[in-house]
C-alpha cells in the first residue's frame, strides 16, 4: 500500500518538527576524523541503520499500533512504551535529543492532525515522572493520525534514521548531494529489511519483546558532541 498524502506529509523534511537540527552522530563522527568522505559515511550510515534505525523502527511501530488500539476506544499506555524507548536509549544526550526532536514533532503534528490520541500522549508526556517524548514513540502515534499502518511507521523511522546524517554530512563535510542521494538509494533494500524486521517484532509480541539493538559507538559520539562547546547541530 502506497504512503498517504498525511503520510508523505510526515516524512517530508520540511515538516517544521527540527529534524534538520540534528545529525544523529555524524557530527561528532566527523570532528573525530571517523567519517571524511563517501566511504566512511556508507559505513557510518549502514552501522546507524542495523542499531538505532531497527530500535526507532520498531519503537515506531509499536506507538502507531498502540494509537490505533487507543483511537478504537483503547486504554492509554503510553508511559510503558515511553519507558521502553528510554530503557533502549542509554545515551543521556541522546535520550535529550530523542526527546526533543519528540516535543518538536508532537507539537507539530497536533497541528496538522489534532485528535485525542495525540492529546493522550500529549499528556502523558508532561506527567511528573514521565520518561520523555521520545522520536520514535511520538514518530509511530503522529504516523496513526495521519492514517497510516505500523509497517509505514517503521519505514518512515527506518529511513530518518539515515537520511538525516546523510544531509548533515552534505553541510559538514562539503560532500556532493547527488553522491550522496546515490548512496541513500542504494541503501533502500536494507531499509526496508530493518523496516519490515521492526514492524514484524513490533506487532507479534509485547513491547519487551522490541528490538533492542546497541550501538556503543554511537552513545560515545553523542556524549562527545554534548561537550562540544562550538557545534552546528543540536546532535
Amino acid at each position: 500500500m502506497p504512503l498517504t498524502p498525511g503520510l508523505l506529509l510526515l516524512a517530508d523534511s520540511r515538516l517544521p518538527a527540527g529534524g534538520h537540527a540534528h545529525s544523529g552522530g555524524l557530527e561528532a563522527a566527523a570532528a573525530a576524523g571517523s567519517v571524511t568522505g563517501l566511504d566512511g559515511l556508507a559505513g557510518f550510515l549502514r552501522g546507524r541503520l542495523a542499531t538505532a534505525g531497527l530500535v526507532s523502527a520498531g519503537l515506531a511501530a509499536a506507538a502507531c499500533q498502540h494509537a490505533t488500539q487507543v483511537a478504537g476506544g483503547g486504554t492509554p499506555r503510553w508511559p510503558w512504551l515511553l519507558a521502553e524507548a528510554a530503557a533502549r536509549t542509554p545515551s543521556p544526550a541522546q535520550r535529550r535529543a530523542s526527546c526533543a526532536q519528540g516535543r518538536a514533532l508532537l507539537r507539530a503534528a497536533r497541528a496538522a492532525w489534532p485528535g485525542p490520541v495525540l492529546d493522550s500522549l500529549s499528556l502523558a508526556v508532561r506527567q511528573p515522572g514521565a520518561a520523555g517524548s521520545y522520536h520514535p514513540v511520538v514518530l509511530g502515534a503522529c504516523a496513526s493520525a495521519a492514517g497510516g499502518l505500523p509497517a509505514d511507521a517503521a519505514v518512515i523511522a527506518a529511513t530518518a534514521s539515515v537520511t538525516g546524517p546523510a544531509s548533515a554530512a552534505v553541510r559538514l563535510l562539503g560532500l556532493d548531494p547527488l553522491a550522496v542521494h546515490g548512496l541513500l538509494a542504494g541503501l533502500a533494500e536494507a531499509i526496508a529489511t530493518v523496516a519490515r524486521s521492526a514492524a514484524e517484532a513490533a506487532t507479534a509480541g509485547g513491547w519487551a519483546a522490541l528490538p533492542a539493538a546497541s550501538s556503543p559507538g554511537l552513545d560515545l559520539l553523542a556524549e562527545r558532541h554534548a561537550r562540544e562547546q562550538v557545534a552546528l547541530f543540536a546532535s
